[in-house]
């Protein structure tokens, strides 16, 4: 594939940048403490689903939306609130500069809302990278790894997903991805090698030196 006719899926957390240490676990009580309230459960039922629903769907706003009906721009709004955001996001040196070596279209694909991901961008600096930006609001709130979120964008943006290359942290994405005919990156310290992986990376910073087996 040359360089040019490439078309780039990055995923934004845990991938771009880390969520683990802060921002993850600020999301996860914000969930639970959603679904405990609207849902009129206690607070280990609450949690027992919230993470039900991201084992099973790959995202709990897909389990709420599917078995309660929940409101997706309202479960999105209360549970993406953050008192100093910028604190919180940690993100490699260098990151900036790897995306502008990278030729071809950049796209953000990613499940979280717009206002968070688009102010995760603005900080750190790289929002002007990106050729679109697809949050689960565009993807009219079908997340990965749902197909029809995949096929949405794929028709939006006009693209063959054999041009289209999947950097992304979580393997349910990525398998989705692989079956639709992309090529897939792998952003984890794990040590194995899914057969829906094409190339595994401990950091997305080396994947300029892995474009020899995209």
């Amino acid at each position: 594939m040359a360089d040019g006719s490439r078309t780039w899926l990055f995923d934004l957390d845990n991938t771009l940048h880390d969520v683990n240490p802060s921002i993850l676990p600020h999301i996860d009580r914000s969930m639970t403490a959603y679904i405990r309230e609207h849902l009129c459960v206690d607070e280990g039922e609450a949690a027992r689903l919230r993470r039900h629903y991201w084992l099973r769907y790959g995202a709990t706003l897909l389990g709420l939306m599917r078995h309660h009906g929940t409101d997706p721009e309202h479960f999105l709004h209360h549970t993406h609130q953050f008192p100093d955001l910028a604190s919180s996001v940690i993100v490699e040196r260098g990151l900036k500069a790897m995306l502008r070596r990278l030729k071809g279209r950049k796209i953000i694909f990613s499940n979280a809302p717009f206002k968070y991901t688009s102010a995760v961008l603005a900080i750190i600096g790289i929002r002007h990278c990106f050729d679109a930006i697809y949050t689960v609001e565009r993807l009219r709130f079908q997340p990965k790894p749902a197909v029809s979120g995949f096929l949405h964008l794929l028709h939006k943006e006009e693209l063959d997903p054999r041009s289209c290359i999947m950097v992304e942290d979580t393997q349910l994405n990525l398998k989705t991805a692989k079956r639709l005919g992309m090529r897939t990156v792998w952003v984890s310290t794990c040590t194995r090698h899914p057969p829906y992986v094409d190339v595994k990376l401990a950091s997305v910073l080396d994947l300029p030196q892995r474009l020899g087996r995209l």
